[in-house]
């Protein structure tokens, strides 16, 4: 099939990588000639594990251009994956995917399927219909369809070749089984609905995860205040198979391009139909303030981070990408920069998009042993492996005063207590053995 993908963010470019590995010929659209020159020579814009090898397998069945025309006068399917990012009264930036359905609109020039990719606000496809209908500039027909993405950064490839399932909202027949026809070789389930409650389940998904987070991380925080340990709670839980053990890892909150975008739009939404969905105001809240975890954990050590060297191990939102979109460091890192810190930074993939937000004002290192050398208090942010596998008895030997706020429970606590340093992590007891002298 003939499909044309408008945008090569995460969700366009994945979604055109991933039709093309099952033989469809795509064309992926996007406004930037340097992304565009990238992609032809094999080459991804975007951190991703394993899709620049996946665009490189299937170079022949795509095409990159900036010529949206030629892209979308005789695709069969043109999806819409453009960002939809967040306004400063939390609702949805739909500015993005108006603009490419009006190109569409006087582009096209086949009866063919727009199929709405982005995440958008309930009763957006309505819009987008009304919009292309009513500025066609030739006789066409056309139809319009919700597909949401489920997709997390990090596994993007395998969770579209693998998704759990797929969501086709519809309000006609044809549009649902031509959709089909696109999906026929990802053996995943297919959900046929219409296209309100498609755009429903995206919201809700991802808003019960966000849920699921800061419900387990208030759990932590109190596990903290009564000496009991999280992750033998989570443990306990997570066998019960209608609670499940995914989305129970206790940690300084979620971030990312979905979860908090996601979250906030649909408590936009329900307020704007004067409905209040307390549930997610609760783990928006949660979520803000979890954030400030570990700076508040280091004030039992220090009065002031002024003259400190800090350590921070980790800058992206979480391990295998390179976003640093709502982030736990860019709410952390300005605090103990005004505050006086001396901060040196590591991290394996998110480094230079961290250099454009603070150049000059922190010291990157290429390791995590240059990261602690001399450190008078070390920050884990984001797990990475090399974190996690990271041998503790190097943050006794290469730290001033091996004090180790861990924020993503990196650590065994068996092991923590035969190594001598202070570890203080999320729901769990802190282990003293360096014996800090509490402030």
């Amino acid at each position: 099939m003939k499909i044309a993908v408008a945008g090569t963010g995460y969700v366009g470019l994945v979604t055109g990588v991933c039709l093309a590995e099952h033989r469809h010929s795509v064309t992926c659209v996007d406004i930037d000639d340097n992304k565009v020159a990238l992609m032809k020579a094999g080459i991804s814009p975007i951190y991703e594990p394993g899709l620049e090898e996946l665009l490189v397998n299937n170079l022949d069945r795509l095409n990159f251009t900036t010529e949206y025309k030629e892209a979308y006068q005789d695709a069969d399917v043109i999806f819409i994956g453009v960002g939809t990012p967040e306004k400063q009264d939390g609702s949805a930036n739909l500015s993005y995917v108006y603009g490419v359905a009006e190109q569409i609109a006087e582009s096209i020039e086949k009866d063919c399927v727009i199929v709405v990719k982005s995440t958008v606000p309930i009763g957006t496809n309505d819009k987008i219909e009304e919009m292309i209908k009513s500025r066609l500039v030739h006789d066409v027909t056309v139809y319009v369809a919700s597909n949401p993405e489920f997709l997390a950064q990090g596994t993007a490839v395998r969770d579209t070749l693998n998704s759990s399932r797929i969501v086709i909202g519809v309000e006609e027949p044809y549009a649902g089984e031509v959709l089909k026809e696109v999906y026929k070789d990802f053996g995943a389930p297919i959900v046929v609905t219409n296209r309100k409650s498609a755009e429903m389940i995206k919201y809700a998904s991802n808003d019960f995860l966000a849920l699921k987070i800061s419900f387990i991380n208030e759990i932590a925080n109190l596990c903290e205040i009564i000496g009991a340990d999280i992750e033998d709670v989570t443990l306990g839980m997570g066998y019960d198979q209608r609670i499940g053990d995914r989305f129970l890892n206790a940690g300084i909150g979620y971030g990312g391009s979905c979860f908090p975008k996601d979250t906030k739009a649909l408590h936009w939404l329900a307020n704007f139909h004067d409905n209040e969905l307390k549930t997610v105001k609760a783990a928006i809240d949660v979520n803000e303030n979890q954030k400030l975890k570990l700076i508040k954990k280091s004030r039992k050590y220090f009065d002031s981070f002024n003259g400190l060297n800090v350590a921070v191990l980790g800058l992206t939102f979480k391990p295998g990408t390179d976003d640093l979109r709502e982030a736990p460091t860019l709410v952390n890192i300005p605090i103990m920069l005004e505050d006086g810190a001396n901060i040196k930074a590591w991290d394996p993939v998110g480094v230079e998009n961290f250099k454009k937000k603070y150049p000059d004002e922190i010291t990157y290192c290429n390791t995590i042993e240059d990261t602690i050398k001399d450190a008078d208090v070390c920050f884990i942010f984001t797990e990475w492996d090399e974190v996690r596998d990271f041998d503790l008895s190097k943050y006794s030997k290469l730290m001033k005063t091996p004090i180790i706020l861990d924020g993503r429970n990196c650590y065994d606590l068996t092991s923590v207590k035969n190594a001598n340093i202070t570890y203080d992590s999320i729901g769990r007891e802190t282990v003293n053995n360096f014996e800090v002298s509490l402030v």
